[in-house]
């Protein structure tokens, strides 16, 4: 039976100020960086007694100024933050650590809203209420460092201190290597066709807490059958979690095609995926390979 040790998992006592609100025995920002380096030094690590570090004060209220400083459209009760900040920020913050300490959060369905596309088209982003934003941008502050641990080095989308430009700076390099021949991906209607039943297997495999399952599942739920919001706050790291098997697939074909010079390369922002190729003739059993192990992890995913 695997020993759990508290000062390891990150299991700290819970203290109250005089606010009477709970207040967190390690800061939010070591707490993370705790997490990160335990899930780097252990791949097969699963985490558990994080759902106490939801719940705090500091964790709460940093995701609600996270919510703040990004603004958006009030969900579909109408509260706005100014609405918020008049009555009362504290009292606000207050009644979401209630219900989650009691276990009786559940999230409000999302407002639907369609942004046109450059090709005509809609794409549909559900909006979370801030209420709704905050609780699943306190789950991102937990669950994010230890995924960002198994991340690969390609992925670029909605990644702390990543950007769109690295990501294309990383492709104009490798045309300068001489890998031309491109594999372009663009996954359709991917954010609305994630199945949760996967998703959730991926998230398992490092995370063991029952509390924090309950409360994706729930917020999965809200989205229907299957699928991701677009809009939600948790959103993009989810996305990032269910493709991380394609990168990693992709690493491992770096290291398998590489001798001396580097014949492989790709780079991934969210849903979209490219994969250069070294250009010379003999190297067309690459992309042959690349193009089928593609398609079966994808396969997998049932995107």
């Amino acid at each position: 039976m695997e020993r759990r040790n508290p000062a390891v998992c990150y299991f700290f006592d819970k203290k109250e100020g005089n606010d009477g609100m709970i207040k967190p025995a390690i800061s939010l920002q070591d707490l993370r960086r705790r997490i990160y380096v335990k899930a780097k030094a252990e791949p097969a690590w699963r985490f558990w007694g994080l759902y106490v570090h939801i719940c705090k004060t500091e964790t709460l209220q940093t995701a609600y100024t996270m919510a703040k400083l990004n603004d958006g459209a009030p969900g579909i009760d109408g509260v706005t933050f100014e609405a918020i900040e008049q009555a009362g920020v504290k009292g606000f913050l207050q009644q979401i650590q209630e219900e989650l300490v009691s276990r009786t959060y559940r999230p409000t369905r999302n407002r639907k809203k369609e942004i046109p596309k450059s090709n005509g088209k809609f794409r549909i982003l559900g909006i979370p209420t801030i209420r709704d934003r905050v609780v699943q941008g306190a789950l991102k502050l937990i669950l994010e460092p230890i995924f960002e641990a198994d991340f690969q080095p390609g992925s670029y989308g909605y990644r702390p201190k990543r950007t769109a430009h690295e990501a294309l700076s990383r492709i104009d390099k490798a045309i300068l290597y001489k890998q031309t021949r491109v594999i372009d991906v663009d996954l359709r209607a991917y954010f609305d066709n994630v199945r949760h039943h996967i998703l959730l297997e991926k998230v398992t495999k490092r995370v063991d807490d029952n509390d924090i399952m309950r409360l994706l599942k729930q917020m999965l739920k809200i989205s229907g059958k299957k699928g991701v919001p677009q809009g939600g706050v948790i959103s993009p790291l989810l996305s990032n979690i269910y493709l991380n098997e394609v990168d990693k697939m992709l690493e491992r074909a770096k290291t398998v095609t590489q001798d001396k010079y580097t014949h492989l390369e790709y780079t991934r922002f969210a849903d979209d995926l490219v994969v250069l190729i070294d250009g010379y003739s003999r190297h067309e059993w690459i992309v042959k390979a690349v193009n089928k192990r593609l398609r079966e992890e994808f396969a997998k995913l049932q995107v």
